[in-house]
């Protein structure tokens, strides 16, 4: 069968590819109503999925080839994808962003607050950790990836600010962080001042809301929002590492972080064997089904921790 239904591909292709919006011929199964089915069919991606009174009959894909259904699915232009640190005009979720005086972080997905359009991320990638004022420029790309004044995508519209339980000075700061690891010192480092964080968040205002789009990098748009769960298959677009997947590992989770020569503490935070690098900062977690579950700002060997969704819904008072 599977033989067959490729040969039917390759009699066909040519004349499939040939309709307007087709950009893609391939063989899957056959998807009905968002549920997978066992049956095999031709694949077709288009750019946008029209009705029938707006394609001329040439341009109609059949509802059956060579004894084997089709299915059309909408993917809009299929792009390389090797370019996350470069300039995206409209910027969807996956590519790099930054503050102006930071290096380079994540564009997590676009929110909305009050009836406006945000773009979200870390404090630390879009405040430059406390540091940004309101108003502050918003690059895209970052400007670790080439990104300058010329690339403002938006304005530094408000933070939760990170609250930090220990802070030393330069090489100060590396050396006592390197000593309070190897002498099991960290919890009394951490608990000696500051408080718990739950977010490491901010959103920028775009200039133009033609800039930005709801769609993220080989995930597409969000569908909403739901609570991470023990062992949910979950999913992160991110600027460095891409488009990697994983299953929740921890949840509740207090975790210490360190911010180049500070500590910060973190609690109700969740984390998963979703792979991540330096620059994944900001992207946002989804289930299988696109649902944002959390917002990725920390990792380890083995381990990334985002924040919990609601904690950052509810303190910048903003949904997908």
């Amino acid at each position: 069968m599977m033989e067959r239904i490729k040969q039917v591909k390759v009699e066909h292709v040519g004349s499939l590819m040939g309709k307007s919006g087709v950009v893609g011929v391939g063989v899957g199964y056959k998807v009905v109503e968002g549920v997978r089915t066992d049956e095999l069919s031709v694949v077709v991606s288009v750019v946008e999925k029209l009705p029938s009174v707006a394609l001329t009959s040439y341009d109609m894909v059949p509802r059956a080839i060579g004894g084997f259904l089709t299915d059309v699915v909408q993917t809009g232009p299929i792009r390389a994808l090797d370019d996350r640190t470069g300039r995206w005009r409209p910027a969807p979720g996956g590519v790099s962003i930054g503050h102006k005086d930071v290096t380079a972080g994540t564009l997590g997905c676009l929110v909305q607050r009050n009836g406006e359009t945000f773009i979200l991320s870390n404090n630390h990638v879009l405040a430059s950790s406390n540091e940004g004022q309101i108003g502050d420029a918003v690059l895209q790309p970052g400007s670790y990836d080439g990104g300058t004044m010329d690339d403002q995508i938006g304005e530094l519209a408000d933070f939760v600010p990170v609250q930090f339980a220990l802070e030393l000075p330069g090489c100060v700061g590396r050396v006592a962080n390197w000593l309070a690891g190897v002498m099991g010192a960290w919890r009394r480092l951490l608990y000696q001042g500051g408080e718990a964080n739950l977010v490491d968040v901010a959103i920028a205002l775009p200039l133009d809301v033609n800039d930005v789009e709801h769609r993220i990098l080989e995930v597409g748009e969000p569908m909403g929002e739901v609570e991470a769960v023990l062992g949910m298959a979950v999913q992160k677009s991110g600027r460095t590492t891409g488009l990697t997947q994983g299953v929740v590992t921890q949840v509740d989770m207090t975790v210490q972080v360190l911010y180049g020569s500070a500590i910060a503490v973190f609690e109700d935070q969740v984390a998963t064997d979703c792979g991540s690098d330096g620059g994944d900062s900001g992207s946002v977690i989804l289930d299988v089904d696109r649902h944002v579950v959390g917002l990725l700002f920390a990792g380890g060997t083995g381990i990334t921790v985002f924040n919990r969704w609601q904690n950052v819904s509810d303190l910048l008072g903003v949904s997908v």
